[in-house]
């Protein structure tokens, strides 16, 4: 957690409504962090509803796992998160802590283990102490409250500057349903069919099968459309719980992600995703410009994806924007190299508006003076158009600045 707060980081914090079911409790566990929350215990009513997505990385955190594991039942009463340490390749003793983890929060929380989530950030290769979680997660359970999301999301920072929360209110049938969401990553972000460590409530009556299809379509274009380094982390997790509160002020029970009553919730359940992506993206690790890249054009919007995620990932790319400069051959080299369809003599490129290459050239009417005078925004949005197809698509990343150097290269100091 760091003591500067980004400069992209929101102007203002949302007010986070309470959920019903839905109860929060934080505490100092001494995890790895000396004078600060490093765990999380969010503890459900029963019956609650449970969908995730996961990192496609081959060698996942043992929370990741066992996750993995537990979706299967489809139910969820407690979600433990610590920061400080992945409970990443640790071998045998990280499977041995996630259980014992589980067994000390089913207990304080009175369920069975199957119903217990577990999600770990920190470093890698360290092993995790869960016998610090005894009697923590007992006094959390106790003194769980149905509130301060803020606090949780503070909890569950690494390198973040500034705690992300997003929330949506919208009408299911009769009933107004609540959706709140928070989400930590700053640092080896490159999502695959995940995120860093979000958590999604609602008390939206929804069916797990229902649940687990709406964050798969969500995910693709919000957290998988974000950037910052190129490296999908161990421990990407996404969960969304839905506590079906709201069937008691009359919203109807939805199994089919396909129902039609769910359209309004749909959209605002992606919103919440969009928002939190985002916040993200303006917390890159050192990150000083928000960057939007938009290719249109393209073959397929799967192509733009690719192109779009070459020039987002590009090193070279993401300098120059930190040094102001807009460097288009730099663009040039991230699409030619992305594999994908491309024609240099139909390719034009823009910066914040102001086309700099037409046709595979400089444009004429380039101004250098007006150029460099718009890449001094805090947002930069750079547009690709290929000039080939109707694919088209968006990704969102940050510049890449010394202190990003600075950040990793003293991580586990």
């Amino acid at each position: 957690m760091s003591s500067s707060v980004s400069p992209l980081a929101p102007k203002t914090v949302p007010d986070m409504p309470v959920i019903a079911g839905v109860r929060l409790a934080t505490a100092e566990a001494g995890i790895r962090y000396k004078n600060r929350t490093d765990v999380l215990l969010a503890v459900m009513d029963k019956g609650t509803a449970v969908a995730g997505v996961f990192t496609r990385s081959k060698c996942p955190s043992a929370p990741v796992e066992w996750c993995r594991a537990k979706l299967k039942g489809g139910k969820a009463r407690a979600l433990v998160v610590n920061s400080g340490n992945a409970n990443a390749f640790t071998g045998k003793t990280g499977r041995s802590s996630t259980a014992l983890t589980a067994k000390i929060a089913a207990k304080a929380v009175g369920c069975s283990e199957g119903e217990i989530f577990l999600a770990s950030t920190g470093v890698i290769g360290e092993p995790l102490d869960a016998t610090k979680f005894d009697g923590v997660l007992g006094r959390l359970a106790e003194t769980a409250e149905p509130g301060d999301y803020l606090a949780a999301a503070k909890a569950i920072m690494t390198t973040d500057t500034f705690p992300k929360v997003a929330t949506a209110t919208v009408k299911l049938g009769k009933a107004k349903v609540t959706i709140n969401g928070m989400a930590k990553g700053a640092g080896m972000i490159a999502p695959d069919m995940a995120t860093m460590l979000s958590f999604i409530f609602t008390d939206a009556p929804i069916a797990p099968a229902a649940l687990q299809a709406l964050l798969k379509s969500g995910v693709e274009d919000t957290f998988n459309a974000v950037t910052i380094d190129g490296d999908t982390s161990t421990s990407d997790t996404l969960l969304a719980f839905a506590t079906g509160a709201a069937a008691e002020h009359g919203a109807p029970k939805i199994s089919r992600a396909s129902d039609p009553r769910l359209k309004a919730f749909v959209k605002a359940f992606n919103q919440v995703l969009a928002n939190l992506s985002e916040q993200v993206a303006r917390d890159g690790e050192g990150a000083r410009k928000l960057v939007e890249i938009t290719v249109e054009g393209a073959k397929t919007k799967a192509s733009a994806r690719k192109i779009a995620m070459s020039i987002a990932n590009s090193p070279l790319v993401k300098t120059a924007i930190a040094g102001e400069d807009a460097n288009w051959g730099r663009v040039v080299m991230a699409v030619g190299k992305a594999g994908e369809p491309a024609d240099r003599d139909k390719l034009s490129i823009s910066f914040n508006g102001i086309r700099v290459a037409k046709s595979g050239a400089r444009d004429p009417d380039y101004d250098e003076a007006q150029v460099s005078e718009a890449m001094k925004a805090p947002e930069i949005a750079i547009k690709v158009a290929l000039g080939l197809g109707k694919g088209r698509d968006r990704v969102l990343t940050c510049d890449l600045t010394k202190e990003y150097v600075a950040i990793n290269g003293d991580y586990r100091s």
